[in-house]
């Protein structure tokens, strides 16, 4: 080979090297170009991730990621504020009685009302379509935050307003979805497996956010179907399918009878009643008619009343400024009962307290302009019961507080700033608030001790809330002299309720009484009505 050979050769050598080397150094550019584009994508990632996202019905919703408030994984809602994107409006105060107390609040759509209170883990509901409230419990009391504005968790604004609100803390995403979305996304997907159509009834939808649709055959025919699971939970059989929403339990009718299933398919109730309705969800509690007569179940078909009488529970729409929340149980134990034309009581127990002998309860104002109708003082838990046009009231024990029947009113007052109850009997009226407190009662806002008049007359209240023989209370109200009067006070005064006649007598007592005995009693009378009047 000679030199010029010797030299091409060399250089063919030499452009290879260098054309490996060019090859190296693209090829490390390209993957430090690559590692670079990694780390971007995963630092708008993270930036991304640290970015909360709020979505109603899946459009972001930045209103709502505004007014929220994260403690931890906790995340606390204002019930007022969030109520108008979800298309509620809201009010201060109680949804019966009107007032602008911001301690309570009520947000109100067309179907469905849902009211809110400070401190309480509690929230009531009622529908267009009942007349009785439902209540929930939440998981956390209602808290005052950010100057006095009312805030709520997740469950309490699920519960209130009828939504699904879900937070992914590791995605750092809200996801809320109302259970009309919820239906109207499921919907097909549904009617693939075979039926002609889901309830739209406004109860009958809640039970979408339970991953349940009650699903109808080509004849109209109800059933209940799992969306979670793609199982017929009931079969497409009975006339009628009901959602329970605070038990999440189903009414179902078949041969015009009625019957409850479990969530889970198991029937609780047998189909063989001609109504039924929850009437506690703490007790499970259910009235039921059959034949025409009522009476009360529990949830294993224990007969709590026996299925013997015209109506169980009563109106409550006349005493809507009392705040009564059930209209099959007052004063917190006391079931109202009719047989033929009176009304008795009975516990939660399902023992009679009383005998029927009352012609209704409740007082209703008719002449008097300032007064408003009165069924239960709810603070003493007493009911307001009626006999000849005469009143008295029943402690929560169906015991009757005073002798016989002696008022001739007892009605409530209200104000934009509290309610007063009063009695009136022989054209006189007291502060009932106060006569019940001399009887040894004691209101359940008091925070601590008995009131002064309470203590100063203790050992004559020992006794007082017991019922007396009926031939006693005969005995009192055909007493009408002074005289008789006076002897009866003294009676009622050995059974523990002297401080009640006097203040109900004073007036009758003070001609009378001579003795130096009675003068004391008299003067104490008489000085306690000076201070009412």
């Amino acid at each position: 080979m000679n030199y010029f050979d010797e030299e091409l050769e060399y250089g063919k050598k030499v452009t290879k090297k260098n054309n490996k080397n060019l090859s190296k150094i693209i090829l490390i550019a390209i993957i430090v170009v690559a590692i670079l584009i990694v780390v971007i994508i995963c630092v708008n990632i993270g930036l991304k991730g640290n970015t909360l996202k709020v979505t109603l019905n899946g459009t972001t919703n930045s209103k709502i990621k505004d007014m929220l408030i994260f403690e931890g994984e906790k995340v606390y809602i204002p019930i007022r504020q969030i109520s108008e994107e979800l298309s509620y409006k809201s009010y201060n105060g109680d949804y019966t009685n009107k007032s602008e107390d911001k301690n309570k609040c009520y947000v109100e759509s067309e179907q469905e009302v849902a009211t809110f209170t400070l401190g309480s883990d509690k929230i009531y509901k009622i529908t267009a379509k009942n007349d009785n409230y439902d209540y929930y419990y939440i998981d956390e009391p209602v808290k005052s935050m950010n100057n006095g504005t009312l805030y709520t968790t997740m469950d309490g604004i699920e519960k209130a307003f009828n939504v699904s609100f879900k937070y992914d803390v590791s995605k750092k995403k809200v996801t809320i979805q109302t259970m009309e979305n919820k239906l109207e996304t499921y919907k097909n997907s549904i009617l693939d497996f075979g039926f002609s159509d889901v309830s739209s009834e406004f109860n009958d939808t809640k039970a979408i956010l339970k991953s349940k649709a009650i699903v109808l055959n080509d004849k109209k025919k109800y059933g209940v179907f799992d969306i979670d699971t793609d199982e017929r939970l009931l079969e497409t059989k009975y006339d009628k399918i009901e959602y329970i929403p605070t038990t999440g339990d189903f009414l179902v009718q078949s041969n015009k009878k009625y019957g409850i299933v479990s969530s889970e398919g198991s029937t609780k109730v047998s189909i063989s009643y001609d109504s039924i309705e929850l009437m506690d969800r703490d007790k499970n509690m259910y009235l039921v008619k059959r034949d025409g007569k009522y009476g009360v179940i529990d949830i294993n078909e224990n007969v709590k009343i026996s299925i013997d009488y015209d109506e169980i529970g009563m109106d409550i729409s006349n005493f809507e400024k009392n705040e009564i929340k059930s209209k099959y149980i007052l004063a917190q134990n006391l079931i109202p009962v009719r047989k033929d034309k009176l009304w008795g009581l009975f516990n939660l127990s399902g023992n009679q307290v009383t005998d029927f002998e009352y012609d209704s309860f409740g007082y209703k104002a008719s002449s008097n302009k300032e007064a408003e109708n009165l069924l239960v003082i709810p603070d003493y838990n007493v009911i307001v019961a009626c006999k000849d046009k005469k009143y008295n009231l029943i402690n929560s024990s169906g015991e009757k507080l005073w002798n016989g029947l002696l008022f001739d009113d007892v009605y409530m007052t209200v104000t934009s700033t509290e309610k007063k109850y009063y009695i009136i009997r022989n054209e006189k009226k007291y502060d009932a608030q106060r006569q019940l407190e001399r009887i040894g009662l004691v209101s359940e806002n008091k925070v601590e001790g008995k009131s002064p008049d309470q203590e100063e007359n203790n050992n004559q209240s020992n006794n007082n809330g017991n019922k007396t023989s009926d031939d006693n209370q005969d005995s009192n109200e055909e007493n009408s002299n002074n005289d008789e009067q006076n002897n009866n006070d003294e009676n009622q005064n050995d059974n523990g309720q002297s401080d009640n006649d006097e203040n109900s007598n004073d007036n009758e007592q003070s001609d009378n009484d001579e003795s130096s005995n009675d003068n004391e009693q008299n003067n104490n009378g008489e000085n306690q009505n000076d201070n009412e009047e």
